[in-house]
């Protein structure tokens, strides 16, 4: 089993049904939750008009490739009626794979570590929550160091918890 750590996010419809349905999701594909992050309210970035997301993490377990590991995470987006219109806009559900194990990839489709988590404080402070010791394999900084370093000021209120996590 390899350990890794996904971004979820909704920003459409019942957005904490759908962080939800992602999480059992992805456990029906093979990726077990080992921690859940709480739920954080967050404002959208880049394309600024359109409804707060919210935001967690998680870190799971998993025998998949990082290839069938992505695979499997458009298939549960695509299960949570996800409608891509275009790079950032809203979405029911998104998910990011942000670390595989202490692998480095780099290449067309997939790069891991996820290449802007360390830019994005939605993604550090979950992240930070559930694992803030976990040590990013390319700059070899912590997860707690990543976010107090992090340029991004954006507001990230904390939202509650899922249901199975409470």
């Amino acid at each position: 089993m390899v350990r890794t750590f996904l971004s979820l996010g909704s920003n459409i419809g019942d957005r904490q049904m759908y962080l939800q349905s992602g999480v059992v999701g992805l456990a029906n594909h093979g990726i077990y939750t080992i921690r859940c992050a709480s739920l954080y309210s967050t404002e959208p970035r880049d394309v600024l008009n359109q409804p707060r997301f919210l935001n967690t993490a998680i870190e799971a377990e998993t025998v998949l490739t990082p290839d069938e590991l992505l695979s499997a995470c458009l298939e549960v987006e695509k299960e949570n009626q996800r409608i891509r219109h275009g790079a950032k806009g809203p979405r029911t559900l998104d998910i990011d794979i942000i670390f595989y194990g202490d692998e480095v990839l780099g290449g067309a489709g997939l790069i891991i570590p996820h290449p802007r988590f360390a830019l994005r404080r939605f993604v550090l402070v979950p992240l930070a929550e559930i694992a803030p010791q976990f040590i990013d394999p390319l700059s070899g900084n912590t997860i707690v160091r990543l976010l107090e370093a992090c340029p991004d000021r954006g507001g990230v209120r904390l939202a509650g918890r899922l249901q199975q996590f409470s």
